[in-house]
């Protein structure tokens, strides 16, 4: 091949990449493929414009469902998943890699896994090891997995055949890629997803269950966790999705089905929590709304957290291109022996989209966050946006979100 076919044949794959990109951004992908490779990702970012206190986002008393994130992020990051399968008389070879760059912090590693499907004695089932992201279930708004596995070094399956439902099984020591626990530490976690269980018509049921043993932990050396996850299309109304979860934990298992204070030095918790989230797409108008409740005891200490949580974002497309997105949140958290802290936030962000829907990316966003506090938040949070006493404050910047 002479110089002018290799221009060519570069040029065209070029123009591929670019097409593919294209079709990613405009909702038709859901990852880009390239010469091979399967490639997706997601990244937020921008100038805070406006503030004070060097405070650019962070309005949150604490509590995991409470950070209602719309103009109330103010970091800047990416990650990218890269992938490539390989197909040898029906069985599928995958090895995944994903790096992240979140906020002037080293580059690190969320993935590094090898995956084997296709295989004659259980065709449906994947098989794994290294280290992976098994995320179940998110609420958006507040940008947080209130069902997710995995995410240190272990290895499992997926996919495999239950009745009607599919099963998942992994065991994970409490070593990361870029991390070991410390000298004298052990942990390991046992954690099995059960999905697919039909209950009624439009409605699955999912169940995570998690146990945890270790060596050299802090106030005990076990943990065991239990989720429930309902899901329900049309619930109440045609398009309403809605998803309520049940969960318990204690000891040195989290909540969400990870680890919980595996350093030596952390103790384990009781925790207990009910949520409840709808979502909805009706012509141009969509959102998503939460309301979360949570008790969380330090079983050293003993020391009881409550906290709640009551918000939601609405989004309605005035164009194909241009958005109006509010987003509106009231928290409160309890603790033993202190008053009641309690936080507002209001968001209102013109946003311009390559789409009407909710959850259409990328979005570049020209938000105003206004939040205020009690004076027992402003006490709690005096390190960082309760600052001088403050019981206010207003946000205000650019921030763009993509994923595909």
């Amino acid at each position: 091949m002479n110089h002018t076919d290799n221009t060519i044949t570069y040029s065209r794959k070029r123009i591929a990449a670019a097409a593919a990109l294209t079709a990613a951004f405009a909702g038709n992908a859901s990852a880009v493929d390239i010469a091979g490779f399967e490639f997706n990702g997601y990244s937020r970012g921008g100038p805070v414009l406006s503030y004070s206190d060097k405070v650019k986002g962070g309005l949150t008393l604490g509590g995991e469902l409470q950070k209602y994130r719309l103009g109330n992020e103010g970091d800047n990051g990416i990650e990218f998943d890269l992938a490539r399968t390989f197909d040898v008389s029906g069985m599928k070879f995958k090895v995944d890699y994903m790096p992240s760059k979140w906020n002037g912090a080293p580059v690190g590693t969320e993935q590094a896994y090898v995956e084997v499907g296709g295989l004659s004695f259980a065709p449906e089932a994947k098989f794994w090891a290294g280290q992976r992201r098994l995320r179940i279930q998110d609420v958006h708004i507040v940008d947080y997995f209130l069902m997710t596995y995995g995410d240190y070094q272990g290895g499992g399956v997926t996919d495999l055949p239950l009745g009607g439902a599919k099963l998942g099984l992994g065991v994970f020591s409490g070593d990361k890629f870029d991390a070991s626990l410390p000298a004298g530490v052990k942990a390991t976690r046992l954690n099995a997803d059960v999905s697919e269980i039909q209950t009624n018509p439009g409605g699955k049921l999912r169940v995570l269950v998690t146990l945890v043993h270790g060596s050299g932990l802090a106030n005990g050396n076990t943990g065991s966790g239990l989720s429930l996850l309902h899901n329900q299309a049309d619930f109440l109304v045609p398009g309403l999705k809605n998803s309520l979860f049940l969960q318990t934990s204690r000891g040195h298992a989290r909540i969400d089905g990870q680890f919980e204070g595996i350093d030596g030095v952390a103790a384990g918790r009781k925790a207990h929590r009910i949520a409840d989230s709808i979502a909805w797409q009706h012509g141009p108008f969509g959102g998503q709304a939460l309301i979360g409740y949570q008790t969380s005891q330090d079983e050293a200490t003993g020391a009881t957290t409550k906290d709640f949580s009551l918000g939601g974002r609405i989004s309605y497309a005035l164009s194909r291109n241009f958005k109006m997105l509010v987003e509106a949140a009231t928290t409160n958290r309890k603790t033993e022996a202190n008053p009641d802290q309690r936080l507002n936030k209001l968001t209102i962000a013109p946003t311009l989209a390559l789409g009407e829907d909710f959850f259409s990316r990328p979005e570049l966003r020209f938000y105003l966050t206004k939040g205020n506090w009690n004076a027992a938040a402003a006490v709690a949070n005096a390190a960082t946006f309760g600052a001088g006493g403050k019981t206010s404050r207003t946000i205000a910047g650019i921030q763009y979100e993509v994923w595909w």
